[in-house]
């Protein structure tokens, strides 16, 4: 089983030279400290940063530059910053290769709840609508189920969407699952989880093929 770091490890294998890559709040802030050293990234946040680099190590951090979590970031050279129109006219123009987001809920369709619990004070949606509706390439970053044991997977989310039909991949601390037209392919599993506690775990359809192979990080 994946930490949390683990599976920014994983996501970050994903991340390709020459890709502008928007990380969201959470899980994926963490995916800019595993990639590779060999390529070259841009990450981008939505409150205005293009080249962000790893987090900062204790003692260095400078609190006038922070990611969209307002979680003090390092900057790469070459760095820029400006305002929320130019971000999101990136965003919104998809000129962002690959988006990497927290959720919720994600059902087999590829729908995402990440916004809102109801009754629990929120104060709004914020870039990732702006996010969901533009990119053509959203993984998904999340546990796999929830802190009482339940499902995060599912047939059909049951909080308020984000998103509708967007989300390509999903990487969890048990799994790495394409979403399909038939429901959540099981592509990897992660170190010393089996297909079957996978299944298990997840509520929507959830389509094993062949042998699946133990994911490598």
């Amino acid at each position: 089983m994946l930490d949390k770091n683990g599976i920014a490890r994983r996501i970050a294998k994903e991340v390709q030279d020459g890709y502008y890559v928007n990380l969201g709040i959470g899980i994926p802030t963490l995916v800019a400290n595993f990639v590779r050293d060999d390529i070259s990234v841009e990450f981008q946040s939505e409150n205005g940063v293009l080249g962000m680099g790893p987090f900062p190590f204790e003692g260095e951090e400078d609190a006038d530059i922070i990611n969209a979590g307002k979680q003090t970031i390092t900057t790469l050279p070459g760095a820029s910053f400006f305002d929320s129109a130019l971000s999101f006219g990136m965003i919104r123009g998809q000129h962002v290769d690959l988006t990497i987001l927290g959720a919720m809920e994600v059902a087999e369709n590829g729908d995402i709840a990440n916004w809102k619990i109801p009754g629990k004070m929120v104060k709004g949606m914020g870039g990732a609508m702006d996010l969901v509706a533009s990119a053509e390439n959203i993984i998904v970053a999340m546990m796999h189920t929830n802190k009482a044991g339940k499902s995060k997977l599912l047939k059909k989310c049951t909080l308020p969407l984000t998103g509708v039909g967007c989300v390509k991949k999903i990487v969890t601390n048990l799994a790495v699952m394409e979403v399909t037209s038939e429901g959540f392919k099981l592509l990897e599993r992660a170190p010393g989880i089996s297909t079957e506690e996978i299944a298990n775990a997840t509520e929507g359809n959830l389509i094993i093929e062949g042998n699946i192979p133990e994911m490598v990080l």
